[in-house]
């Protein structure tokens, strides 16, 4: 998840483009766009690595197939470049678009249920789940204006932005996963408390 962020704060850095409008796919167009894909693949990968450790730890099936289901999603959108700006939708643009969609709603029920699971940081992986989806809704309202015939470019909305915020939270949400994992440290009794 580190190195996968890490890829995207560089792209970013290096693209220059306006994050409050521009979509994250649009990046694979400039010069470092090849580290969108390995973002991705990364994401992906830490995905599959979290979802293998909740399944050995027992965890509900169904938690771990959204974890694997929104892994494998996210190394398609890698795989399947979106189309650029103003062509019409391809195959690899349309299997972008759909597998982006199955992951942005999967994290947020696979988060759902490990909160109710009251793992560890169960209340912050709520939180987080909450705020995805709510993004969700706010990411499908352009592409739900358009199928009406009312022109919205992402310069009238801040797509960039809200696009933004579902990947942050979910990426969370994956995050706190791993965490809660993690065996918190013994203290040895009679050890002093460090405040």
């Amino acid at each position: 998840i580190g190195a996968g962020a890490g890829a995207m704060l560089t792209l970013h850095t290096e693209a220059g483009l306006d994050p409050m409008h521009t979509v994250i796919s649009e990046y694979a167009f400039q010069a470092a766009g090849w580290l969108l894909p390995l973002s991705l693949t990364s994401f992906a990968a830490g995905a599959a690595l979290i979802a293998e450790a909740l399944r050995r730890s027992g965890a509900d099936r169904w938690v771990v197939a959204l974890l694997a289901v929104w892994g494998v999603s996210m190394f398609l959108v890698g795989a399947f470049p979106t189309d650029a700006p103003g062509l019409p939708l391809s195959m690899s643009g349309a299997i972008h678009r759909y597998a982006a969609f199955v992951a942005f709603l999967v994290m947020p029920l696979a988060g759902l249920l490990l909160a109710r699971a009251r793992i560890r940081y169960a209340g912050w992986v709520r939180t987080l789940s909450v705020v995805a989806l709510t993004a969700l809704v706010m990411v499908v309202i352009p592409y739900a204006v358009r199928m009406f015939g009312v022109p919205l470019t992402n310069e009238e909305f801040p797509a960039g932005l809200i696009q933004r915020t579902v990947v942050v939270t979910e990426l969370g949400v994956l995050a706190l996963a791993g965490l809660s994992m993690l065996r918190p440290p013994v203290r040895r009794a009679g050890a002093p408390v460090l405040a």
